[in-house]
């Protein structure tokens, strides 16, 4: 571990999380070569496809550095790592409202944020959000508090209807999901999924794909009613700030809102699993064979406080 230089920070990471969707593409190597670039987490240390130290959801306390981060709670976009050296401004400061064990999530909330900053849903909308992810959540959780905006969590987990109580949105199964919506945020990772936001829109209305697929092709039925009805599909990424924004707000404002963002302890209903930094290798695996239905699985470092009223640990 290098000594931290006079604009560093040294880091002693208490939580991190395992964003399920994209870490376990990159495990099981289904990051295409087109995207090896665009794909590297800010602090991956190895090139695609393997091997990588890949991550970017860390909370921790800044052990040395500049006096007005020193004994700070920090966010910062690193790897499951104890100990790391970095920028000074790669670092963001927990609010004190916030739990470290809550802050894990900042990257996941912070890319609801700029989803929403995308699709500007109005007052009063009929929104779907499919998939109930860690970032469909996340999306339904701050669509929640948009005055009369009907909010309705689809997927076809039928035990995320408990995820969703905890959020305070309604919830369904693809099959019993209320159509005529005026967005869909599509959040499923799947073709059934995109198939079904574009069933739910009504004329005129758009789905917003926050979904990223990786090496796999996806077949979208741009027939039918896509052309009388002229729905739009568009993108959302967390990589650029959203244009509606860009002028007037940085990558930093953005993360900052985020944290602000989970002073709410629904948020909480998001952490459905916990391990140690120690089992990290043997739990990988497992959440990528899907044998650990985990949304955000947190991972508790040595000298970290675990809430014994937290969701379980596994």
């Amino acid at each position: 571990m290098p000594d931290p230089g006079p604009d560093e920070v040294l880091v002693r990471t208490l939580f991190s999380a395992v964003s399920r969707g994209t870490e376990t593409l990159v495990f099981r190597g289904g990051v295409p070569v087109s995207q090896y670039s665009l794909m590297r987490a800010p602090f991956q240390e190895g090139d695609f496809p393997a091997p990588v130290k890949y991550g970017y959801l860390n909370v921790g306390e800044v052990e040395r550095g500049p006096a007005d981060l020193l004994g700070r709670t920090v966010f910062c976009l690193y790897p499951h790592q104890t100990r790391y050296v970095v920028p000074a401004g790669a670092v963001t400061v927990v609010p004190d409202r916030v739990p470290a064990a809550r802050a894990v999530l900042a990257g996941t909330v912070e890319t609801a944020v700029n989803a929403l900053w995308d699709a500007a849903p109005l007052i009063g909308d009929r929104v779907a959000v499919i998939g109930a992810g860690m970032v469909g959540c996340s999306v339904a959780a701050l669509l929640a508090r948009f005055p009369g905006v009907r909010v309705q969590l689809v997927d076809v987990d039928p035990a995320r209807a408990a995820v969703a109580r905890g959020l305070g949105v309604d919830f369904a199964s693809p099959e019993e999901a209320e159509d005529g919506c005026d967005l869909v945020v599509h959040a499923s990772a799947t073709e059934a999924g995109l198939t079904r936001a574009l069933e739910l829109l009504a004329p005129e209305g758009e789905v917003i794909e926050l979904s990223w697929y990786g090496d796999r092709r996806v077949s979208v039925p741009l027939g039918e009613f896509f052309h009388s009805r002229r729905l739009t599909v568009r993108a959302s990424q967390v990589g650029m700030v959203s244009p509606a924004r860009r002028s007037r707000r940085t990558f930093a404002d953005r993360l900052a809102l985020a944290l602000d963002l989970l002073a709410d302890p629904a948020f909480d209903a998001l952490i459905t699993g916990e391990s140690r930094f120690e089992d990290l290798p043997s739990v990988l695996p497992r959440l990528a064979a899907g044998e650990m239905g985990a949304l955000c699985h947190r991972i508790a470092y040595r000298d970290a406080v675990i809430d014994q009223e937290s969701p379980g640990r596994s």
